[in-house]
């Protein structure tokens, strides 16, 4: 379910679109989006192409099929490239940094790239967006 409620975390919570964040019945035990993640959704930087943020109802299928696909992990996806099956996500703690993983690889082949965290993913995806054509 995604959560349609904003949480209270900082003072930019509040002007956060819930509808990029999966509600607390779908997160790992513990789960806490990154102050940084916060802000990003808080100025609405959402479509950086070819990435952009997964929302709503395609949020929770594609968090669930990455758990039907890849049990022994329990990735937390947030975005997706619009034009290969890469997505970034979290693997049940944000302080892990960030994982691409490419949706439907071999399980153990999954994972394409790491970024130490979701600003060094961020600033990839804008020079992603700058270069796209």
């Amino acid at each position: 379910m995604v959560s349609r409620s904003d949480d209270a975390e900082s003072p930019a919570s509040s002007f956060v679109p819930s509808t990029w964040r999966l509600g607390p019945e779908d997160l790992p035990a513990g789960f806490v989006y990154p102050e940084v993640f916060t802000r990003v959704l808080a100025r609405q930087l959402v479509d950086l192409d070819p990435w952009y943020f997964v929302e709503a109802e395609q949020l929770v299928a594609t968090r669930t099929g990455l758990l039907k696909r890849y049990p022994r992990h329990n990735y937390v996806p947030f975005a997706r490239r619009q034009d290969n099956d890469d997505i970034a996500c979290w693997d049940h703690d944000p302080a892990a940094g960030v994982l691409i993983v490419h949706d439907w690889a071999s399980a153990g082949y999954e994972i394409n790239a790491r970024y130490e965290s979701f600003d060094g993913w961020f600033r990839r995806a804008v020079d992603d967006m700058l270069d796209w054509d």
